[in-house]
């Protein structure tokens, strides 16, 4: 799938032309990141980042101890990516994708939702199970889960 930024300076392709989940996350950091109501989050296997002087990043702790890049546009601001140093997967901004399929989203952190919750969508009232996470989307390096 095409992914850009608003001002158009940083285009890439998704490695897959669906991302593995889907994401449309109700926490207080995400809220705050997008500036909005919720953040949206769509997960890929990991690919290179775009190779260009404009993508910035800075670096957070996360609450369960990894170090969480956010790369960005410095022309225009756009949060674009983020990883976590040795995670097979990595999270691309879902607004900044072209005709992303929204219907499989999963809400997460819905008890501090600002809007409601469609009912029919997959829900967590905080975040999914970190296991359960890991086990579908991050498999150990040498393929074995567990």
């Amino acid at each position: 799938m095409n992914a850009a930024c608003d001002c158009g300076a940083i285009t890439f392709k998704t490695p897959t032309p669906k991302p593995l989940a889907l994401y449309i996350c109700h926490c207080s950091t995400c809220k705050k990141q997008a500036g909005s109501a919720f953040g949206t989050s769509a997960i890929y296997p990991r690919f290179p980042l775009p190779d260009t002087e404009l993508l910035s990043c800075y670096k957070r702790p996360t609450t369960s101890g990894h170090t969480l890049y956010c790369y960005f546009c410095k022309q225009c601001g756009t949060r674009l990516i983020h990883t976590i140093p040795g995670k097979n997967v990595l999270s691309v901004k879902g607004g900044c994708i072209e005709g992303l399929d929204w219907t499989s989203a999963i809400h997460i952190w819905t008890k501090s939702a600002m809007v409601p919750i469609p009912e029919d969508s997959k829900s967590y009232s905080e975040g999914p199970g970190s296991s359960e996470y890991s086990e579908e989307f991050d498999p150990p390096s040498d393929g074995l889960a567990g």
